[in-house]
């Protein structure tokens, strides 16, 4: 996923909880539900970073044997970003 779920979930929590003050539409209180958004938006947001600031790292280990029964290991790692996230 990109930015713009988590961005927009803050958005909308934000508006919520400052510009409705002390409303309540049943037993619901709008400014709290505006909060409950922002922090779920923001650790929406924290998420999709940690995701995808990660690399990969993959190691590949060879053994070769010679014609005289000598033996060589060698090691090779390499780290790869993640792939970029699905275009909607």
């Amino acid at each position: 996923m990109g930015f713009g779920g988590p961005i927009g979930l803050v958005v909308v929590g934000l508006v919520l909880a400052l510009a409705f003050n002390e409303r309540q539409v049943g037993p619901l209180e709008v400014p709290t539900l505006g909060w409950i958004l922002v922090l779920a938006g923001a650790l929406w947001l924290v998420l999709t970073l940690v995701q995808q600031n990660t690399r990969r790292r993959h190691t590949t280990t060879a053994t070769t044997t010679d014609a005289q029964g000598r033996q060589a290991t060698t090691q090779r790692t390499t780290e790869s970003d993640p792939p970029p996230p699905p275009a909607l």
